[in-house]
């Protein structure tokens, strides 16, 4: 846990304040769930830059409307503007189309990996529309995932984990609640069990560990042996997310 939280806060805030400043750009995009990773990261940005200066964004696509209840319970209590875009529509014309030719090169590939690629793509046009709205205003887009993770791959590359910058990467999912309880994130949103809205799941249930084995392998090294050996295989399998794009050197 961090030790002293109040000047961690105060440093992660000038830092996104310096960071901003040295990009010229003129406020953050937050994609805004209504979970406590994106709740904390906005409070940390409002504390940062100034609510006039952060805005956030709800991207339902097939999503349950508690999550867009909660996601206005996260703005409303940071003081800052909530967009609605629905990209449920804009997902659904392109699954049709990828549909009516994918079939002629994955016959024999597994089921599962299709299903996967379904629900990893709305992670991906959710970035995108951040991205859409960020350029348009001169903004940077917010990274909101925390180093739980990032550490087991529990992300989609150039989905939730792009961003032009991220200020809770290098805390466990405890710290993320310990900084967003510190910055007075509502209560409903501190005890919410960490869902990404895509799978009908607990993140906990679809990894088969929980954030608290994954925290405690993160700190020590170490945690319950069956925990461990999930969390290892996920660590390995998983390590193409955390590296930069590979790029062939040449030789002369």
């Amino acid at each position: 846990m961090i030790k002293n939280i109040e000047r961690e806060v105060e440093e992660i805030t000038k830092w996104i304040r310096a960071y901003v400043e040295e990009t010229k750009t003129e406020g953050v995009v937050i994609g805004n769930s209504g979970g406590k990773d994106c709740a904390t990261v906005i409070a940390l940005a409002v504390k940062a830059l100034g609510k006039e200066n952060v805005l956030t964004i709800a991207m339902p696509c097939n999503s349950i409307k508690a999550d867009i209840e909660d996601a206005k319970l996260v703005s409303d209590a940071c003081g800052v503007k909530l967009l609605k875009i629905d990209l449920t529509d804009t997902y659904q014309t392109l699954e049709n189309e990828i549909e009516k030719v994918i079939g002629e090169v994955t016959e024999r590939k597994e089921e599962w990996r299709g299903r996967e690629a379904k629900i990893n793509t709305k992670p991906r046009l959710r970035m995108t529309t951040l991205y859409y709205v960020a350029q348009n205003l001169n903004y940077l887009v917010a990274g909101t995932g925390n180093k739980c993770e990032a550490t087991v791959g529990y992300t989609t590359k150039w989905g939730d984990n792009a961003s032009d910058f991220n200020p809770i990467g290098e805390f466990t999912v405890e710290e993320v609640l310990q900084i967003g309880k510190y910055l007075g994130v509502p209560e409903k949103i501190i005890n919410k069990a960490p869902n990404d809205g895509l799978g009908g799941l607990t993140d906990e249930e679809k990894l088969g560990v929980t954030y608290k084995q994954i925290a405690e392998y993160v700190e020590t090294g170490k945690t319950e042996e069956k925990a461990m050996e999930i969390i290892k295989r996920k660590e390995k399998v998983s390590a193409h997310k955390r590296k930069p794009i590979p790029i062939y050197k040449r030789l002369n």
